[in-house]
C-alpha cells in the first residue's frame, strides 16, 4: 500500500507463500512450503495481528536490540502463550549500538515469561560487529554490511587458533567465555529443539510446546543472519498443527477439507474494487471448482480462481493442503470468522473484535460520490480496519478503533483506492459493549431507557455506547441480566 510506504509502517497484515531449500539439503530434496503471514507492529492495528496469529502454526518475534521488549511484544506473546504457539525470536540491529546480549536474553525471559535459548551468538555489536557464531550449526558467520554480497560462512572449531585469525585475540577470548557462559546456564540444545526421528522429523523440546524460545542475532537491513534463522526454522518448526473447533478438535491429516477465513483484503486490485477472502486449510486438501459448504450462509459455494501470493505477483492454483493460505474471491459473501467444509457443521472461533476505545462519527464530505463513499466504507469494515456502528437515535454512522491512527488510514485509502471524501466528528463515548440477555423484557426496557445510547453494528447486533465508565458500571449494576460483552465473540 502507498500509504504503507509513505510512513514506513505496516497497516495490514500481508501474505506470501514461497519455497525454501537449504544449503546443506542434498541434490532432489523437496523444497520447505513456508506460508508467510506478516503483521504491523503498530499497537493502533494490533487486532489485525491478534486474529491472524489464529491461523499461524510458529511464530518469529523481531526485537531490537536497543529498544529492547515493546509493549505491543507483550501483548502477542500473551496471545502466543494462550495458544501455545511455538515462538523464534530474532534481535535485529545488531550492526547497531544496542544493550548488552545477556541483558536482553534476561528481559526477554522476564518480559514474555518464557524460557530461552541463543542458537547464534553476536560477536561484538554497533561499528564492532564483526558476525555472529551459529551455535546450532557450528559455524563461524563474517559480517559484511552490504546487502548484495552474500555472508562468509567458516565451519571452525572455537577452541583452536583458527577462530583469532577470523576475529582477533579479544573477540575470541570473548566469544569462548560467551559460550560457555550460554552452555551453563541456558537449557541444552536438545532440551530446546528436541529429537530428530527416524524419518528426519525434529521434534520433542521444549520449542514446541511454547516453554523455550530459540534465539538468533542479525541485521535484517544488511540481510545477514536471517538465512541461519531460515535454515533452522524450516528444520525444527512444526507441520500444521491441529485446529480447535466449537464442535471438536479437527486435525491436519483428515481426507476431508475444512478451513477458516481469518483475514479479508479490500481493494486488492484497485481496477477492479475486487476483495480476497484469506482461508487457512486446516484439514484435507482444497481443489478448485470443488463445491464446498459456506457455514455462515448454508449455502455451497464454488470458487474459480483461488490464489497464492508471493510478494506482489498473486497466481492462480489448483489445490491446497492443510496449513497453507488461499486467497478466495469475496463478492461479499465472507466475514472474518467464517468456515468452509465439505458438508460438516463447523465452527472455528477465536477471531473477535475487540471493543474500541476511540470514537468519531464519519460524514460523507462529496455528496456526488455517495456511491463509492458506501462502497469503500462497507468494503474497509468487512477488512476489519475498524468498526462501523449506526447510531439508533439519530441514525448516524459512528467509527470505533482502538488508535488515532486507523482513523488516517481509513480517510486515506477512501480518498485513494475508492475516490471518495469523508470528514469527522467529534463524538464522547467511553466504551461500545455487545449486549445479549435471556430476559426479553429487561433487554427491551434496557434498550428503551438507552435508547440515546443504543446502536447496531454491522452484523445487526445490539451494542450499548456508554458516555462515561460510571454510566457503564451503573448499568450494569441496575440490569443485572444483562450481559456486557466487550469482545464481539460471545
Amino acid at each position: 500500500m502507498d500509504i504503507e510506504k509513505q510512513r514506513g509502517i505496516s497497516v495490514s497484515t500481508s501474505v506470501m507463500e514461497f519455497d525454501y531449500l537449504p544449503p546443506s539439503a542434498a541434490e532432489g530434496d523437496t523444497p520447505y512450503k513456508v506460508n508467510i503471514l506478516d503483521t504491523p507492529g503498530h499497537q493502533d492495528f494490533a487486532e489485525d495481528t491478534y486474529r491472524t496469529l489464529t491461523a499461524v502454526d510458529s511464530a518469529i518475534i523481531v526485537v531490537d536490540s536497543a529498544k529492547g521488549v515493546e509493549a505491543q511484544t507483550r501483548k502477542l506473546m500473551e496471545v502466543c502463550r494462550m495458544r501455545n504457539t511455538p515462538v523464534i525470536i530474532f534481535v535485529n540491529k545488531m550492526d547497531r549500538e544496542g544493550r548488552d546480549p545477556f541483558e536482553l536474553l534476561d528481559e526477554l525471559e522476564e518480559e514474555l515469561q518464557i524460557k530461552v535459548r541463543p542458537l547464534s551468538w553476536p560477536i561484538n555489536q554497533g561499528a564492532r560487529f564483526k558476525g555472529v557464531y551459529n551455535i546450532y550449526e557450528n559455524a563461524l558467520n563474517l559480517f559484511t554490511p552490504d546487502k548484495q554480497r552474500v555472508t562468509e560462512k567458516y565451519s571452525i572449531d572455537i577452541n583452536t587458533s583458527e577462530l583469532e585469525d577470523h576475529i582477533g585475540e579479544d573477540d575470541a577470548s570473548q566469544l569462548r567465555d560467551d559460550l560457555e557462559m550460554i552452555e551453563g546456564i541456558y537449557p541444552s540444545i536438545a532440551e530446546t529443539v528436541g529429537e530428530r526421528s527416524e524419518d528426519n522429523v525434529i521434534s520433542g523440546g521444549g520449542y514446541h510446546t511454547a516453554e523455550i524460545a530459540p534465539v538468533f542475532f542479525g541485521s535484517a537491513l544488511n540481510n545477514f543472519g536471517v538465512q541461519e534463522l531460515l535454515d533452522c526454522f524450516v528444520e525444527i518448526a512444526p507441520s500444521p498443527r491441529p485446529t480447535k473447533a466449537l464442535e471438536r478438535m479437527v486435525q491436519p491429516e483428515e481426507e476431508k477439507f475444512s478451513g477458516f477465513i481469518f483475514k479479508i483484503t479490500a481493494n486488492i486490485d484497485p481496477n477492479h474494487r475486487s476483495c480476497i477472502a484469506f482461508c487457512k486449510v486446516c484439514s484435507g486438501k482444497f481443489v478448485r471448482n470443488q463445491p464446498y459448504l459456506h457455514i455462515g450462509l448454508g449455502k455451497t459455494v464454488r470458487f474459480s480462481s483461488p490464489t497464492q501470493f508471493l510478494a506482489q505477483r498473486k497466481s492462480t492454483i489448483e489445490e491446497a493442503w492443510a496449513g497453507d493460505i488461499v486467497g478466495l474471491p469475496d463478492n461479499g459473501i465472507f466475514k472474518i470468522g467464517d468456515t468452509l467444509t465439505e458438508g460438516e457443521q463447523l465452527h472455528f472461533r477465536g477471531l473477535p473484535s475487540f471493543s474500541p476505545e476511540m470514537f468519531k462519527y464519519i460524514e460523507n464530505d462529496d455528496p456526488m460520490k455517495s456511491k463509492q463513499f458506501q462502497k469503500g466504507l462497507e468494503q474497509l469494515m468487512n477488512e476489519g480496519v475498524a468498526q462501523l456502528f449506526v447510531n439508533q437515535f439519530n441514525g448516524r454512522r459512528i467509527v470505533g478503533t482502538v488508535g488515532q491512527l486507523q482513523f488516517e488510514v481509513i480517510q486515506y485509502r477512501l480518498e485513494n483506492e475508492y475516490n471518495a471524501k469523508c470528514r469527522w466528528e467529534p463524538v464522547h463515548l467511553h466504551k461500545a459493549c455487545w449486549i445479549e440477555s435471556d430476559n426479553e423484557a429487561e433487554l427491551e426496557n434496557f434498550k428503551k431507557r438507552k435508547y440515546q445510547y443504543m446502536a447496531k453494528d454491522k452484523d445487526g447486533r445490539d451494542v450499548f455506547l456508554a458516555d462515561s465508565g460510571y454510566v457503564l458500571s451503573m448499568a450494569q449494576q441496575d440490569f443485572e441480566h444483562i450481559k456486557f460483552h466487550f469482545t464481539s465473540e460471545f
